[in-house]
């Protein structure tokens, strides 16, 4: 009889309720955002049809989505795609490089940090957009220009962000550091970048971001290779569906960067308060 008795004093209840509550809770915000991408794509619909746009310059979704999923079988829409996103990345991988080892530079030290703030403060705000004619005029329509303006921007995001992470670091982990005689180099590695790397990812995410918006800018308006020129194209040859399905592509590809962004804080993160902190048990 004791056996049994304990058996029953050991049985688990049922985790049934618990694991459907979190299914739901998991479930919700797909539901809620797939029903208001129906609910956008069905106001469009009906400002089309009956609003005041004529519905040669703004098309139904009836006429749009069929034209952005007959592009997906085109070669050249392909390659389009792959020059945005080659300049995206490496006009990124560039500025971040540059921030990085320049804010670690500038940051390590009080002296140039307030010798180099006016001048940060002055070139930071400079609207990346109004460099266009410049690239133009030193490059012409090609990948360097498009890269001179995505990199310029891009830059500034990085390089506060790291400032600031730079900044962070303990003054008691600093003083310690100095009392085991670590090097620079191992300072920067052990100290420097753990306590920067939260802020890194974060100027990395915003980055991505506008990185994307500026190459397909610069495509459009300068001409170089990529979705920005098809669009400006497809303007040009009054191709009107053609012209809002690819503009539909570049929100897809923006979601997509911002949801890869999102995956790499959270993959490099994880140890960080701000990713565990979001984790519900």
């Amino acid at each position: 009889m004791s056996v049994a008795h304990d058996n029953v004093q050991l049985a688990a209840p049922p985790a049934t309720p618990r694991r459907r509550a979190s299914l739901l809770e998991r479930g919700l915000p797909a539901l809620l955002g797939a029903l208001g991408i129906v609910g956008a794509l069905f106001a469009w619909q009906i400002f089309s049809e009956i609003g005041p746009v004529d519905p040669h310059f703004l098309p139904p979704p009836s006429d749009v989505l069929p034209q952005f999923f007959q592009n997906l079988g085109y070669a050249d829409f392909w390659t389009a795609t792959g020059y945005t996103l080659r300049a995206w990345l490496l006009g990124l991988v560039i500025s971040t490089l540059g921030a990085i080892v320049l804010g670690v530079i500038i940051g390590s030290s009080d002296f140039l940090r307030q010798a180099t703030h006016s001048t940060i403060e002055f070139l930071r705000p400079i609207p990346s957009v109004a460099l266009i004619p410049l690239a133009a005029l030193l490059y012409g329509p090609v990948l360097k220009a498009e890269l001179l303006i995505v990199a310029f921007a891009c830059f500034w995001i990085v390089l506060v962000q790291v400032l600031y992470g730079v900044a962070d670091v303990d003054k008691v982990a600093t003083d310690t550091a100095h009392t085991m005689h670590l090097s620079y180099l191992q300072r920067v590695r052990y100290l420097v970048f753990p306590t920067l790397l939260p802020y890194l990812v974060t100027g990395i995410r915003l980055a991505a971001t506008v990185a994307l918006i500026l190459s397909i800018g610069v495509e459009l308006i300068v001409g170089t290779p990529g979705l920005g020129q098809k669009v400006a194209l497809a303007q040009i040859n009054d191709a009107t569906p053609s012209m809002y399905a690819l503009i539909l592509t570049s929100g897809v590809l923006g979601m997509l960067v911002n949801g890869l962004m999102g995956l790499l804080e959270r993959r490099l993160l994880f140890w960080h308060a701000s990713v565990r902190g979001g984790v519900k048990s």
